[in-house]
């Protein structure tokens, strides 16, 4: 469990009492990075940056494995299987996203949010009846999608011209509610402030269970069955135990008759389920579209958006640090913070994913290689793919910046006519241009709506997401693509290519960042990283307590639903 940012240990006064929190540095020296003068307040911003790294350290742990593991399972399914296998498991795996969010109705983000808000209220009676309304509505919807799933299968399968997805199709039924129910229960056991089930169970565990799993099954002649037959497995486990981590919190609260009050969950949790909606369609209509048009290089698409995906990871689980901090600064009106906070994620999302961006953009058929010479053919579209991602990561956590601070029926509006985009360019693109087509359209959608989210921050906050560190994550970018380019050029065939270029464009990326030097707040950063718990940390809240808006402060899940849920979205691509 993350360090709560807003309740710290007040400094002593010289008299032995305690003295309040200055809410802005005062005059004096100025402190070496990272380090606060013994007995003086550290300034606020600093606080919230510390706190953000903290949050967000063991999400960006549990995204790497998470990504690392389905990464793998693409590999063994392309290596034992062929590439066609990989677009079949990837068909599947998109009606199980849209249909598990479709299950959800919203409540993912609602469970999260008035779990935390009954909580500080000391509200038991309502907390009982949320989590038990909440669960309940999302169970009962995915058993009834998933009846629906089974007996639509031959049709669906028809649709998509693969009369071989019928099984995989009503496999992935079977899981469904067992993915609904996971992600329910996850998502209520962020109102607890903690990240820690989410990370282990929905991160660590069942994506690390289904390539065991799939391992196991391809070892032992199951095929593409059994990868089907690990996501059941996989599934049904994770929800067990996300049910138990969610029974040991709600253990904590005092008895309490169970009070209902679902138009309060339904009101909140509808717009946040459009929204939610609208951003998976994004990710997964290309998949379905291509289906649709009998595109036979669906398996190449799907280990290009892959790979793209891998690079942009770090996106997720700052923007689930960085939420809770936005909700507590807006509603407290400190806007020269949310600016700050805004600008540190945005320039260590863009120095994380840099030098994959880079590999991606020189080595791309290198890349795809690996999983099949035949995969090759989708270089560019691994090069459409990670510029429209790069504009996504130069842009930002902005539209959690919207959600955090109530504009959350303008990134709903957002999500929708990104999607509504997306589907209109693909049926233009797809017939003309097949996979790339379907790269493009992902792309300029990427573009257009990220590109409208920044206009809206700077409206809504003055802030831009532009920073000195960003520019030198930048021009460190620059050099290594450079290195990158010369290693392509000099070096014969792609496994030394791979094995050169990839340790050189690291290598370049990081002596030109050390060699442009580190800022007082990325020192701030590493030191909150890599401090142990205990150590000056800031002093969590005692039970109850409450944040300023009623937003959850552990680095979890943003209140509106945004980040998805390992379950989900995030491990499915």
């Amino acid at each position: 469990m993350a360090a709560e940012p807003d309740r710290h240990r007040e400094p002593a006064s010289p008299r032995g009492g305690r003295r309040p929190v200055a809410s802005a540095p005062q005059p004096g020296p100025v402190p070496q990075p990272g380090a606060v003068p013994r007995g003086e307040a550290e300034p606020q911003g600093d606080r919230h940056v510390r706190g953000m790294a903290r949050g967000g350290g063991l999400n960006l742990l549990g995204a790497l494995l998470s990504q690392a593991a389905v990464f793998l399972i693409m590999l063994l399914l392309a290596r034992v299987l062929g590439i066609r296998e990989v677009g079949r498991y990837a068909q599947c795996y998109a009606v199980l996203s849209l249909a598990g969010l479709l299950s959800l109705s919203g409540f993912r983000a609602g469970l999260t949010r008035f779990v935390a808000v009954h909580l500080a209220d000391s509200d038991a009676p309502a907390l009982r009846g949320t989590v038990r309304l909440g669960l309940a509505i999302s169970a009962a919807s995915s058993v009834v999608l998933a009846v629906a799933l089974a007996l639509a299968a031959p049709w669906l399968a028809a649709r998509l011209h693969d009369p071989g997805l019928v099984t995989g199709l009503r496999l992935v039924a079977l899981t469904l509610p067992a993915s609904t129910i996971c992600e329910a229960a996850l998502a209520a056991t962020r109102g607890w402030r903690t990240q820690r089930p989410f990370t282990f169970i929905g991160q660590l565990y069942e994506p690390g269970t289904r390539l065991l799993l799939t391992g196991l099954a391809l070892a032992t002649g199951a095929g593409l069955t059994g990868a089907y037959w690990a996501l059941v497995g996989a599934g049904w486990s994770a929800a067990l135990l996300a049910l138990v981590a969610l029974v040991r919190l709600v253990r904590r609260v005092p008895p309490a008759r169970p009070v209902y009050r679902p138009r309060q969950l339904f009101g909140f949790s509808t717009v946040s389920w459009v929204s939610s909606l609208s951003s998976t369609g994004l990710i997964w209509v290309d998949t379905l579209l291509l289906g649709f048009f009998a595109n036979p290089e669906i398996g190449v698409y799907n280990v290009a958006t892959r790979l793209v995906t891998v690079a942009i990871f770090v996106l997720a689980p700052i923007n689930a640090a960085f939420g809770p901090y936005i909700a507590h600064l807006h509603h407290r009106g400190e806007l020269a913070d949310v600016r700050r906070v805004y600008a540190v994620a945005t320039g260590w999302v863009v120095r994380l994913s840099m030098p994959a961006f880079v590999a991606l953009l020189v080595l791309p058929g290198d890349l795809l290689r690996v999983f099949g010479g035949e995969v090759a053919a989708g270089a560019m579209v691994t090069v459409v793919l990670a510029l429209g991602q790069l504009v996504n990561a130069a842009t930002g956590p902005c539209g959690t910046v919207l959600n955090m601070s109530g504009r959350v029926a303008v990134n709903m509006a957002d999500n929708l006519a990104a999607l509504v985009l997306n589907m209109l360019l693909n049926l233009w693109l797809i017939p003309a241009y097949g996979i790339v087509g379907a790269a493009l359209a992902w792309s300029v959608s990427l573009i257009v709506v990220n590109v409208a989210r920044v206009l809206q921050v700077r409206a809504l906050v003055g802030a831009l997401p532009f920073t000195v560190g960003m520019v030198k994550g930048i021009a460190a970018g620059a050099a290594a693509l450079l290195a990158g380019l010369l290693v392509r050029w000099l070096v014969p065939g792609w496994p030394w290519r791979l094995g050169v270029g990839l340790p050189a464009i690291v290598a370049v990326y990081l002596g030109v960042v050390l060699a442009l030097g580190l800022g007082r707040e990325d020192l701030m950063v590493l030191r909150a990283l890599v401090r142990r718990r205990g150590r000056g940390a800031p002093t969590p809240p005692p039970p109850g307590a409450r944040d300023d808006g009623g937003a959850q402060t552990d680095g979890g899940a943003p209140a509106d639903g945004g980040a998805p849920t390992a379950a989900g979205t995030a491990v499915a691509r």
